[in-house]
């Protein structure tokens, strides 16, 4: 089974120390999402319709709204992964099109020697400092500034450039009535003719809009207000799986279980411990 070695969060976002040897299920972040690898086997992520190695050598970084998977192979070791979830606005802050995305066609990434150094100084000071936010969340901005100076392109963007495609209005009042609801069954029927638009016509509209399908979309509602009640909130976790439209507390752990490798009471746990102080 995956485990949560360290989870810390803060204003940049979320941060975790996975041990993976389960597959996840295909699903998005509204954030931009960087992962490597910091010990075991190498291993593969299914991002959009390509498959991409992470290994010793290259990272992978996953624009926000990117439709991907983690791909464990069963007959590998396991792999300890670095994973963040780097909110745009937070990024935008060291230079103004780094939060717009995407990050362009190709999710691979070579790791260079600071990114390669940064990311154990970061590992490191998560396991023996889970608690100190100064020295993690500058190891985090020196770790996302290394990792986008390999992206030689996008740094030459102009903000102007950077802007994503609008989202049909149709489109975002649907998106609207999702997000005001998560825990309702959004019937792909229903969203259909709130929007006035065929069911086939709606389905490929949301997915040229969102980039991501609309029952993808209600996922990440769902799990984003899962992450954000286990780690703040003390409540049990049954009248919280019924408020996010799962007709019993074992349906929600397997589904966050599947989108992050562990079960909702190990994540509220080691993320508790990575509450950052000032410090």
């Amino acid at each position: 089974m995956s485990t949560a070695l360290r989870i810390v969060h803060g204003s940049f976002g979320r941060v975790a120390l996975l041990d993976m040897d389960r597959s996840l299920v295909r699903h998005a972040h509204p954030h931009c999402h960087l992962l490597i690898k910091v010990g075991g086997a190498d291993t593969r992520f299914a991002v959009g319709d390509k498959l991409v190695e992470l290994t010793s050598r290259q990272a992978v970084l996953i624009s926000a709204w990117e439709p991907h998977a983690y791909v464990h192979d069963e007959s590998r070791p396991r792999t300890v992964i670095l994973a963040l979830y780097i909110e745009p606005e937070w990024l935008a802050r060291f230079r103004s099109n780094w939060g717009a995305g995407p990050f362009g066609s190709n999710p691979a990434v070579e790791i260079s020697a600071r990114m390669r150094h940064r990311a154990a100084d970061l590992a490191e000071a998560m396991l023996a400092l889970p608690a100190k936010s100064a020295t993690q969340e500058h190891l985090i901005s020196e770790l996302m500034i290394a990792t986008m100076d390999r992206l030689a392109p996008w740094r030459s963007v102009g903000a102007a450039s950077a802007q994503t495609t609008p989202i049909d209005w149709r489109i975002r009042r649907v998106m609207t009535l999702m997000r005001q609801d998560p825990g309702r069954n959004h019937d792909t029927g229903e969203l259909a003719r709130e929007a006035g638009l065929s069911r086939a016509h709606f389905y490929r509209l949301f997915e040229t809009s969102a980039n991501v399908t609309p029952h993808v979309y209600l996922n990440v509602l769902r799990l984003e207000l899962a992450v954000s009640a286990v780690v703040h909130d003390s409540a049990a976790l049954a009248p919280l799986s019924r408020q996010l439209g799962f007709s019993a507390p074992a349906h929600f752990t397997r589904f966050f279980r599947d989108h992050t490798g562990v079960n909702p009471s190990e994540f509220r746990t080691v993320a508790r411990l990575g509450t950052l102080s000032p410090s």
